[in-house]
C-alpha cells in the first residue's frame, strides 16, 4: 500500500494496529504508531483505543497509560481497553483505581469493562470486599445475566475465598457455554471440594456441553487435591480416549501431582520418563514439591537438576532442594545450595501474607515489626501460644529451615507471616466473625497446625489462600483433611 502511494487513514492504522496486538507484535506497533504520529491521527479516539490495545496485549501497560493519558477525553472503549490492560498484565491494583476514576466521571461500563474489573478483584489478594461492590454496580446495570460477565462473577468470587456465592452465582445462570462451566469446577478444585467438582463435571456432560483442555485440568486437579488417584488416572485416560484431546504439560503435570502427592514418587518418575513429549520446567517442579512433602532428597535432587538446567533462575527450585536438605539435615549440602543460588544472582521470593480489614489490605512478612498495631499483635500472639499449648499444640519445628537451638526455631515459627495476620485479624473484626488471609507461598505445616487449634479455641472460621489452594479451618479441623 505504501509502495503504490495511496496514504492510510485512521481505519488503515487501526487495523494494523489490532494485527499488531493479536501477534504481540510490539516494536512493529511502535513503528505504526510512529507513523500515525506523523499522520496526524494520534488525536483520534478510535486510534488511541487501537494503541492502547497493542501496548497492553505486548506487556506495555506504562506505553499504553502515556496514550491514555494524553487522550483528551476518552470513550469507555478506551477506559476498557486501558483497565483489561492493567489486568490482563497483572496490575490489578491499577486496574481498580482506573475503574473507580470511570465511575466517577458517570462513563458507563459496559459487560466487558465489568468482566476486566472482575479480573482484577480475582488476582488481587485479597479484594473480595471490592468484588461485592463491583457486582453491586454490576446488578444495578443489569449486567448480571451476560453469560461473560457471570463467568468473572464465578471466577473472582471462588479466588477470593467464597465458593459457596460463586456456587449461587452459576445456579442463577440461564445459559452457560464452556468458561463458565470451567469457572465454576476449577473453583471447586481450588478448594478442595472434588466431589462437587466431579459430579459438576457429570452434570456438564449431561447438558451436552463437551469438556475441553481447560477442563480436564480442573477436573485432575480436584482429583490430586484430596487423593483421588485411581479416579484421576481414568479421566486421563478418558480425556484422551472419548475427548481426542492431546494433553499438554499442564495434564502431565496435574498427574505427576496427583501420584507424586499420594507418595507414589517412584511411579511418578517413570510417568516423566515415559511421557511423549520433554518434561518441562512445570513437571519437575511438581515432582520436585512431592519430593520436599515425603523427603525423598535424592530425587529431588534429579528434579531440581532438570529445572535449573531449564530454567536457571528458577529461585522456587534452589529453595525446595535447600529445603529438603535442611529437613534431612544436611546442613552442608543446603549451604552449598544457597551459596550456588548467590553466585548465580538469584534471590529467594520473600513470603508474604495479607488481609483485608474494613477495605485497607494490610501486609506482612515473617517476624514483621513494621505494622502499626505490632504491640497488639504480639501480645495476641503470645495470649494464642498459651491457650494453643494447653489445647495440646506442639511446634513442628522441623519447619525451621535453620540451624538453631530448638528454643530460638520455636521463636521463628510461632512469628511466621501467616500467624502475624491472623492475630491482626483477631484484633480487628468482631470475636466469631471469619478471618480471610492470602499467602503468596505455600502455607508452612506448622502454620496449617496451628491454625486448625486457633480456628477452634476461638470459634472462629479461617480460610487460607496459599499457592496451591485454599484452605478452611472450622472447629479443629481443615477442608484439605491434612491431605495437601
Amino acid at each position: 500500500m505504501q509502495v503504490a502511494g495511496i496514504k492510510p487513514n485512521q481505519f488503515t492504522f487501526s487495523s494494523v494496529l489490532g494485527a499488531c496486538a493479536g501477534l504481540k507484535a510490539l516494536e512493529q506497533g511502535k513503528q505504526i504508531h510512529a507513523l500515525s504520529i506523523k499522520a496526524g491521527f494520534e488525536t483520534y479516539e478510535s486510534l488511541g483505543s487501537a494503541l492502547i490495545t497493542m501496548y497492553v496485549k505486548g506487556g506495555n501497560t506504562s506505553g499504553a497509560l502515556e496514550v491514555f493519558s494524553r487522550m483528551s477525553e476518552p470513550d469507555f472503549v478506551s477506559w476498557t481497553a486501558m483497565i483489561a490492560g492493567f489486568a490482563l498484565n497483572g496490575h490489578g491494583a491499577e486496574a481498580l483505581k482506573l475503574f473507580c476514576q470511570m465511575h466517577r466521571k458517570r462513563i458507563k461500563p459496559n459487560e466487558f469493562t465489568f468482566g476486566s474489573v472482575l479480573g482484577a478483584c480475582a488476582a488481587q489478594a485479597p479484594a473480595v470486599e471490592i468484588g461485592k461492590q463491583v457486582h453491586a454496580c454490576i446488578m444495578k446495570s443489569g449486567y448480571e445475566s451476560a453469560v461473560c460477565v457471570a463467568s468473572a462473577l464465578v471466577t473472582m468470587y471462588a479466588k477470593c475465598g467464597s465458593i459457596e456465592a460463586a456456587n449461587k452465582v452459576f445456579e442463577k445462570m440461564r445459559e452457560r457455554d464452556i468458561v463458565c462451566w470451567n469457572a465454576m469446577i476449577t473453583g471447586y478444585a481450588q478448594h478442595g471440594c472434588a466431589k462437587e467438582a466431579l459430579q459438576l463435571f457429570e452434570q456438564m456432560q449431561q447438558s451436552g456441553m463437551n469438556p475441553d483442555r481447560i477442563t480436564f485440568v480442573g477436573v485432575l486437579s480436584a482429583c490430586s487435591h484430596v487423593g483421588f488417584v485411581d479416579e484421576g488416572r481414568s479421566f486421563f485416560s478418558s480425556m484422551i480416549q472419548d475427548y481426542n484431546i492431546t494433553p499438554g504439560a499442564e495434564h502431565y503435570a496435574c498427574i505427576v501431582d496427583l501420584i507424586g502427592r499420594a507418595g507414589h514418587l517412584d511411579e511418578a518418575i517413570d510417568f516423566i520418563n515415559k511421557m511423549p513429549i520433554e518434561a518441562d520446567a512445570m513437571v519437575w517442579r511438581t515432582l520436585l514439591s512431592a519430593c520436599r512433602v515425603h523427603g525423598n532428597v535424592e530425587l529431588g535432587k534429579h528434579a531440581a537438576e532438570h529445572i535449573l538446567e531449564l530454567e536457571p533462575q528458577d529461585s522456587a527450585a534452589y529453595v525446595l532442594l535447600s529445603n529438603i536438605y535442611s529437613a534431612a539435615g544436611r546442613w552442608d549440602d543446603r549451604v552449598k545450595v544457597r551459596k550456588l543460588m548467590e553466585g548465580r544472582g538469584v534471590k529467594k521470593e520473600t513470603g508474604y501474607t495479607w488481609i483485608e480489614v474494613n477495605g485497607k489490605v494490610h501486609t506482612f512478612v515473617a517476624r514483621d515489626r513494621s505494622h502499626s498495631h505490632t504491640t497488639e499483635i504480639y501480645s495476641m500472639l503470645e495470649l494464642l501460644h498459651g491457650q494453643m499449648k494447653v489445647a495440646g499444640y506442639v511446634p513442628d519445628t522441623n519447619f525451621v529451615l535453620h540451624d538453631v537451638a530448638e528454643e530460638q526455631k520455636e521463636y521463628f515459627l510461632f512469628h511466621h507471616s501467616e500467624k502475624l495476620a491472623i492475630a491482626f485479624g483477631i484484633i480487628s473484626t468482631p470475636p466469631r466473625t471469619p478471618i480471610q488471609i492470602v499467602k503468596n507461598l505455600r502455607v508452612c505445616g506448622d502454620c496449617h497446625n496451628a491454625t486448625k487449634f486457633i480456628s477452634k479455641i476461638l470459634e472462629r472460621e479461617i480460610v487460607v489462600r496459599d499457592a496451591n489452594r485454599f484452605h478452611h479451618f472450622r472447629d479443629g479441623l481443615c477442608s484439605c483433611g491434612d491431605y495437601w
